[in-house]
């Protein structure tokens, strides 16, 4: 449970229909089982003890009484456990029966939860045998215990401060207004259901949208637990379909028609996040809370960290991602040359990556407006660190596009500046290069103002996350198509428009694609690129990775450097992501002056740092707290 991870299980356990003995010893078994394997919270199905399809069966004393007994069992069982339990069973209270969920951990029955909504239509008759469920919590005693019941009940754990779990049961998640709602404004994060759906056509899909829809909404982690095929097949069959979802992402189901277990890491620390974020969630609901205690310790991770968390990996959704945001950057830009009146632009083309996107986005946005091609200045500014390749791609790439070429060569300007300020041309420091990258903004400024024109800028949000960009150089434009696009990100939509071009286009995409990251600011050596910015500032790969966590969720270092070992094993070791993970940081604290002048540009994902937008951070805030825990995990 360190750093926010808690293992969870949702069980559809072997029963037989009223044969309690049998299921109370089959339930044990499975609790043995869950926890074993690590989890904390598990949760079983709808009236488990006894069988859903008991119908007026749950009339019968024996029935319950028998139901009752094998709680008590289970109870026990829980003495040398570290977990929480849900199990469900019917119980008498004041003559009236109610359909319930029972809480026990550490040998005590921590509460009682009734299901709120009992449906009777279609198959379903539940009013025949049950009550619906009140709110306010009273006390009852079941199986030699005293403990509280009401559906009004939030179970909070008394070492792990973010866990709150809130119960409910079939039903109740499928009407307008499901109690897991009340539960959330009250402050639960995960939601238990104990279920018994039955297998029509269809209903699979329905069952696994309302979950992990429930589970976006109120930012919770959601643990649905349905009832098997040992239930009875009279007139229905139920096929145990269990679902696990965290903030609308599904973790994990099961093959339905299948008994067993299926369990899953939640984030904690991420779904509190969410909430914390949203100035729309507030906790306004209050309801009755039950301690329980779980042992602190680290939960080990068994599902694998997605070392790309910018990039879908399905190819189906990543064309997807890809054609959308190219259309957010591309709308983006049309409005803001009509609203400008602008019938050119004018761009800078390195033969790099980030300004080849940046022109493929522009000619999509003159596409839009119905304006000739021939309005895009699609200018190449050879200095001294440019390279055949780069500079062939860049010509190639603006005449397939049908732009408008300009070609200006930076060296005399350059050299003349070095000149006036005394600078040694041969002295190869940020001097030589920034002077580079700020005359090549002068001169796109200046040919914008000559013709009447806007300057697109290049530059990705990778690179305004590490500062690497020249202050009043490539930082600044008109207009910032790429601002909230990641590096990892660039390439794939670059990609994607490759495999949808002509030949020749094609051709020259895929070569820019091929060729390495870099500002071309120092000579080349024996005409191949001498500069490359990852062996600089260190693998995007990596800096994508800390800095999805560290805006996303505002995890500590210690849980990214975790989750990073996990990402990238095999791929980098402890010493070079902590290598990479101090440059960040240093970085990301150190370049905020940067991020708080940027120009326009459009946000395209859930990560983005505008200044006046999704990132408002002082340029003189201190890392020193950051750069200690690093330290610490050396």
């Amino acid at each position: 449970m360190r750093d926010g991870f808690l293992r969870v299980s949702a069980v559809t356990p072997h029963m037989a229909v009223a044969y309690v003995p049998a299921n109370g010893e089959e339930i044990r078994a499975r609790m043995l089982e869950a926890v074993q394997d690590g989890a904390k919270v598990v949760v079983f199905p709808e009236l488990c003890l006894t069988g859903y399809t008991c119908h007026d069966l749950f009339f019968q004393q024996t029935l319950l009484s028998a139901a009752e007994e094998e709680l008590k069992k289970c109870a026990h069982l829980t003495e040398e456990l570290d977990g929480i339990f849900f199990l469900g069973l019917p119980y008498r209270y004041k003559g009236k029966l109610y359909n319930v969920a029972a809480a026990i951990n550490r040998g005590r029955i921590l509460g009682l939860v009734p299901k709120t909504n009992l449906p009777n239509y279609h198959e379903f008759y539940e009013r025949r045998q049950f009550t619906p469920g009140f709110r306010t919590p009273v006390e009852v005693e079941i199986a030699g215990q005293k403990t509280k019941m009401g559906t009004d009940l939030i179970f909070k754990c008394d070492c792990v401060k973010e866990l709150r779990i809130g119960v409910e049961i079939c039903e109740d998640l499928w009407v307008p207004d499901p109690p897991s709602v009340r539960h959330a404004m009250a402050g639960a994060n995960v939601i238990v259901n104990l279920s018994a759906s039955n297998e029509i056509t269809g209903k699979a899909d329905y069952r696994r949208s309302l979950v992990t829809g429930q589970s976006a909404r109120l930012y919770c982690a959601y643990i649905y637990a349905s009832a098997g095929i040992g239930e009875s097949t009279q007139d229905l069959v139920f096929s145990g379909h269990d679902l696990i979802a965290e903030a609308g992402r599904l973790r994990v189901e099961n093959p339905r028609y299948r008994e067993g277990i299926i369990s899953s890491e939640i984030d904690l620390a991420a779904l509190t996040a969410y909430r914390s974020q949203m100035s729309t969630f507030d906790i306004e609901e209050e309801e009755e809370e039950i301690l329980f205690t779980l042992s602190e310790e680290e939960t080990r991770l068994t599902s694998p960290v997605d070392p790309a968390p910018f990039v879908p990996h399905d190819e189906k959704k990543l064309s997807q991602r890809c054609s959308e945001i190219l259309d957010i950057q591309a709308y983006g830009l049309r409005k803001r040359l009509q609203h400008t009146y602008s019938k050119k632009a004018v761009i800078g083309i390195s033969g790099g990556l980030d300004s080849t996107l940046a022109l493929l986005v522009t000619a999509r946005a003159f596409d839009l407006l119905n304006l000739d091609r021939s309005g895009i200045i699609a200018v190449t500014m050879p200095g001294f660190g440019t390279t055949d390749r780069t500079y062939q791609n860049a010509l190639s790439m603006i005449r397939s596009l049908k732009a408008t070429l300009k070609e200006v060569s930076i060296v005399p300007a350059v050299n003349q500046h070095f000149s006036d300020i005394g600078q040694d041309p041969e002295k190869h420091d940020v001097t030589y290069e920034n002077s580079q990258a700020r005359e090549r903004t002068q001169i796109l400024m200046d040919i914008a103002n000559k013709e009447g024109g806007m300057v697109i800028g290049t530059g990705d949000l990778s690179e305004l996350a590490l500062g690497w960009a020249t202050y009043n150089g490539d930082h600044m434009s008109m207009y910032a198509v790429n601002a909230s696009v990641p590096k990892t990100l660039v390439r794939f939509l670059v990609r994607h428009v490759a495999e949808e071009a002509d030949a020749d286009l094609k051709k020259v995409l895929l070569d820019v694609l091929d060729t390495p990251v870099s500002p071309e600011l120092l000579p080349p050596k024996d005409g191949v690129i001498s500069q490359i910015t990852e062996d600089l500032v260190g693998p995007y790969e990596l800096h994508d990775f800390f800095l999805y966590y560290v805006m996303r969720f505002g995890f500590r270092p210690r849980k990214i450097y975790r989750l990073a070992q996990n990402a990238f094993e095999g791929a980098y070791d402890r010493e070079t992501i902590l290598k990479w993970m101090k440059i960040f940081y240093r970085r990301f604290f150190s370049q905020q002056f940067k991020r708080s002048c940027l120009p326009d540009g459009p946000k395209v994902g859930s990560v983005a740092l505008s200044p006046r937008g999704d990132w408002r951070m002082p340029s003189d805030a201190v890392s020193s707290i950051w750069q200690r825990e690093v330290e610490e995990l050396s």
